[in-house]
């Protein structure tokens, strides 16, 4: 276990300054939104997808999917909403690896622990989760109406967006779907980086390789692939439930259908089967396992090349 322990630390960037660490963040979560994002497009417009696939208007799947939006409303359709999230990525993604970097030595310090340890590695994720649901829950929330196919038309743009949900329904509306927000990126980062710290272990030490430098990159890739696929299975049925909270506006005193992230999966799973707690799953994992991959390879090699001219 200690050699493993020892790799592992190793295998991780060291701490540098937090400016450094937001802007590796923020130079690996726009590149891989880039190369990502129509996956996010498909995945939302099935996620609010309710009930079973009638007719010629449903999506049966991740390439019909596609089809459908680029053969009825054009292939920039697939990047509509793109600027929410290009501005939501650069304190989005610095914030989770930079969080992440720093609650490491807090906690390792608080309960003592010299190296990291799996326990740790899910705590140090589930607070880089819940720190950074705080700044992404207004982006989303214009994301998903930007995305969603019934309420897009309504809107021409994000900023059009912007004023028509504070106008509309106040300027709280913008944090309509937070609870669901915050339970989503806590499972994600507690699973992401929970396994990133399990699956280095069990890799080759890039300083005892021949190539330390390309092993180092096959680590980060399959570590953040797999990262990324266990905290997506974790976390869909509550990305589910919080894309539906998202997309529909709230009337002042009328209840809502989808309110708060537990009842809603009990609403889901009672009206459409469990099943639905897993619709945009396979569109997630197209994006979330190499997109995990892309993430911590540009992160680690921001850092390293931060960490030479510093």
């Amino acid at each position: 276990m200690t050699g493993k322990n020892d790799r592992v630390k190793k295998d991780t960037p060291q701490v540098l300054p937090f400016r450094y660490q937001f802007a590796a963040g923020a130079v690996a979560g726009i590149s891989e939104i880039l190369v990502m994002y129509p996956l996010d497009v498909v995945k939302t417009r099935i996620q609010l997808q309710h009930g079973r696939v009638a007719g010629g208007e449903g999506y049966t799947g991740v390439m019909d999917c596609f089809r459908k939006i680029i053969r009825h409303e054009g292939i920039s359709r697939l990047y509509r909403g793109i600027t929410a999230p290009i501005l939501m990525e650069v304190p989005k993604r610095a914030i989770k690896f930079s969080a992440n970097d720093s609650f490491a030595p807090f906690y390792q310090t608080l309960f003592s622990t010299p190296v990291l340890t799996q326990p740790l590695a899910i705590l140090t994720g589930a607070s880089a989760g819940a720190t950074e649901s705080l700044i992404v829950v207004p982006f989303e929330l214009l994301k998903i109406r930007l995305q969603d196919k019934s309420s897009a038309s309504r809107y021409t743009g994000l900023l059009d967006c912007l004023v028509k949900v504070v106008r509309a329904e106040g300027p709280l509306a913008l944090y309509n779907g937070f609870e669901a927000t915050l339970w989503r990126h806590i499972v994600w980062n507690a699973g992401y980086f929970g396994c990133i710290f399990q699956v280095r272990a069990q890799l080759p030490d890039p300083a005892t390789s021949a190539n330390s430098r390309r092993q180092k990159t096959v680590n980060d890739l399959a570590a953040g692939f797999v990262g990324g696929v266990v905290g997506t299975t974790f976390n869909t049925p509550l990305d589910v439930v919080k894309s539906r909270i998202q997309s529909v506006a709230k009337v002042k005193g009328l209840r809502g259908k989808y309110e708060w992230a537990w009842p809603s999966l009990g609403v889901v799973a009672r009206e459409e089967g469990l099943r639905a707690l897993y619709k945009g799953y396979v569109a997630k994992i197209l994006r979330f396992g190499p997109g995990g991959g892309v993430l911590l390879v540009v992160y680690s090699a921001v850092l390293e090349m931060f960490g030479k001219v510093v």
